[in-house]
């Protein structure tokens, strides 16, 4: 006799352990997604018992051997991805029956997005007010790889971070330009080579390098020179501290370097050789379409950034 479901009705405390279960197996674990939920792993050790005893179903494994999915949790994980999209597709709906924007908007950016000169979005911001003035903003910093994950399950509505490996499930229109450059720090046996020196003389792995812990351009860029990564960051601040120590290589983008090259602290190293650029997309879900809130707000994104990719930097 097969076994009958124990949940009847969705509450909101169902919903919201749905969520946790997501974010948990997106990051790959409960201590990975201890910084994501912003809560201890006990408690989302508990969330997970609670959802499970709820459904009555075996959701994950976890323990010595580390954290996997069962059969039954990868069916229970594409029904909660159904089930937040229709969950979203149903407000989006409703937005569009009010003569007027309202709601709320959930942005996502990367790291020291608004420090370049090219990244237009406070100006976005600004026209999507004049047009909007009842929705309210929450805005979040967070790795691009996490970003993306956020806007494919819903929790964010658009996300502004580099392009790098695209999903099927996401749009990308492009918005501007970053550029970037590897930069050693005052004291470093570096600091005084000739900026016009190619990258294969200065014999760069030997030197200690500092770079992204996530799949970006940066790491793309660093395994390309041959680097060995020394100390792994989450934050471009932690990579200019580490870049400043004069003990560690490091990329920067060029407008996040200036002031540093302005006193004197940083340098360029081969440039000719190591400089990158890497495009700035905003990005919102293929499926289910977008409300007319985050439609309009793409457009004040599109319209800040006319005129094609902005170039930024030196």
């Amino acid at each position: 006799m097969a076994k009958r479901a124990l949940l009847r009705s969705l509450s909101d405390v169902d919903i919201r352990l749905i969520r946790v279960f997501i974010t948990v197996t997106e990051c790959g674990g409960f201590a990975a997604s201890e910084l994501e939920l912003n809560i201890g792993r006990s408690t989302i050790s508990k969330h997970i018992s609670d959802l499970e005893l709820r459904i009555g179903l075996k959701l994950c494994n976890r323990g010595p051997a580390g954290f996997s999915l069962t059969p039954e949790g990868k069916q229970v994980l594409d029904a909660a991805h159904d089930l937040l999209a229709a969950i979203d597709g149903f407000q989006a709906r409703i937005d569009n029956i009010h003569t007027h924007l309202t709601g709320t908007l959930r942005l996502g950016l990367f790291d020291q997005s608004t420090t370049n000169p090219g990244a237009l979005v406070h100006e976005a911001i600004r026209a999507f007010d004049a047009v909007a003035p009842d929705v309210s903003f929450e805005i979040a910093l967070a790795t691009p790889s996490v970003l993306e994950a956020r806007v494919t399950d819903g929790s964010l509505d658009v996300a502004i971070a580099p392009i790098h490996r695209q999903s099927t499930a996401l749009s990308y229109t492009p918005l501007y330009e970053e550029h970037m450059t590897l930069y050693c720090g005052e004291g470093h046996p570096l600091f005084e080579a000739d900026l016009t020196a190619r990258a294969a003389d200065l014999d760069l792995a030997q030197y200690k390098y500092a770079g992204y812990a996530f799949n970006s351009p940066n790491m793309m860029a660093g395994q390309g020179l041959g680097l060995r990564r020394a100390a792994r960051v989450q934050e471009e601040e932690a990579l200019s501290l580490l870049i400043q120590s004069g003990r560690y290589l490091g990329y920067l983008a060029d407008h996040v370097a200036e002031t540093f090259l302005r006193k004197g602290i940083v340098r360029a190293v081969a440039p000719g050789d190591t400089r990158y650029s890497t495009t700035f997309a905003g990005i919102v879900r293929r499926k289910p379409a977008s409300d007319r809130k985050t439609e309009e707000f793409m457009k004040c994104l599109v319209d800040a950034h006319a005129g094609g990719v902005s170039a930024s930097g030196g």
